[in-house]
């Protein structure tokens, strides 16, 4: 997957007075452009600068040091990208973007978080404001314009930190959805000797596995499906209904029956106009059920909404038989299931 450094990253805005840039000269000012509008203090002597003049021109708040012997060469509010130029400047050479911020490169995730995340081989860094520095023993493979940990080890990086089965689905989903090719992240795993959540992810990752999208569809497949014997639907189904492309999470294809999961803490109390426009659509088209569950069918009560699932597929003409999972299950003894 090609890392992002663009409108999420914070785009460079790095503009220098005609002053400036008379004392820098072109080629250095090309190179400071080209670090985001960051230099650092050996870079500005070695183009003539003296101390005393990059001293001014942060006590006058022209310039703004981000670290020791970092500066920022312009007065205004630091972009993101600036922030984190400044930091690989301050870690030194070799070190890149990590964790949080190289999936932030990556638009694994949304937020970069509130510190910029480096890491570095084999040696130590003095710890800075506003900077989280990685001492690896192993570096992984980084690059890019703004060099950053390539996003199949950056998942696995993030992996190890989640919290509980539902963090860590959705951070996979959130990178599957981003094109990142599955066998790159188990091959990055398979290296790593200690990795949190392993298990979890070779089944959501396994080959021939379901399209997951979210940590509540996991649930359903898991929980929900498998648990009780249901059959086994096919995932993330596309298809043109009343002129418009729509997928659905679940099909159980020649049965008629179709399970969205919705796992947004919007529209509580009910399904949207979209939604009830869908699943009309889908009955006057293909006469197909569509059953909807949030959080509450799905991890609330696994075993009602099996009993439910299998009730809707027996009556379309599935011969199975659904199976409880474990003592109280509300399978046991329904003779519809």
């Amino acid at each position: 997957m090609a890392q992002r450094g663009g409108r999420r990253a914070g785009s460079a805005r790095f503009a220098i007075s005609e002053v400036d840039r008379r004392h820098l000269g072109d080629r250095a000012v090309d190179t400071v452009a080209r670090q985001d509008g960051c230099a650092t203090t050996a870079q500005l002597l070695s183009w003539g600068m003296t101390q005393s003049a990059i001293t001014r021109r942060v006590t006058a708040e022209r310039w703004q040091r981000l670290h020791q012997g970092v500066i920022l060469l312009h007065s205004g509010r630091p972009a993101w990208r600036e922030l984190a130029r400044g930091a690989l400047l301050y870690a030194g050479t070799g070190a890149a973007l990590s964790h949080s911020s190289a999936a932030y490169v990556h638009e694994i995730v949304k937020s970069p978080g509130p510190r910029i995340e480096v890491s570095v081989h084999g040696r130590g860094v003095r710890p800075t404001a506003g900077v989280v520095v990685h001492r690896r023993r192993a570096m992984p493979f980084a690059s890019g314009l703004l060099r950053a940990v390539g996003a199949d080890a950056t998942v696995l990086d993030l992996l190890q930190r989640a919290v509980g089965t539902d963090e860590a689905v959705a951070l996979i989903a959130a990178a599957m959805l981003r094109g990142l090719p599955p066998d790159r992240v188990l091959w990055e795993a398979a290296t790593r000797h200690q990795l949190r959540h392993r298990a979890l992810l070779e089944e959501v990752l396994a080959p021939g596995s379901d399209a997951i999208e979210s940590p509540l569809e996991f649930r359903y497949v898991r929980d929900v499906e498998r648990a009780h014997g249901l059959p086994r639907g096919t995932a993330q189904v596309r298809s043109v209904v009343g002129g418009r492309w729509i997928r659905a999470d679940r099909v159980y294809t020649g049965l008629g029956i179709r399970v969205e999961v919705d796992g947004q803490l919007a529209h509580p109390f009910g399904a949207t106009d979209e939604d009830v426009w869908r699943d009309n659509a889908v009955v006057l088209a293909h006469d197909e059920l569509t059953l909807r569950y949030r959080w509450s069918h799905v991890v609330g009560s696994p075993c009602a909404t099996a009993a439910q699932v299998a009730g809707a597929l027996r009556a379309r003409g599935w011969s199975g038989s659904a199976r409880p999972c474990g003592p109280g299950c509300a399978i046991r003894g329904r003779s519809a299931a």
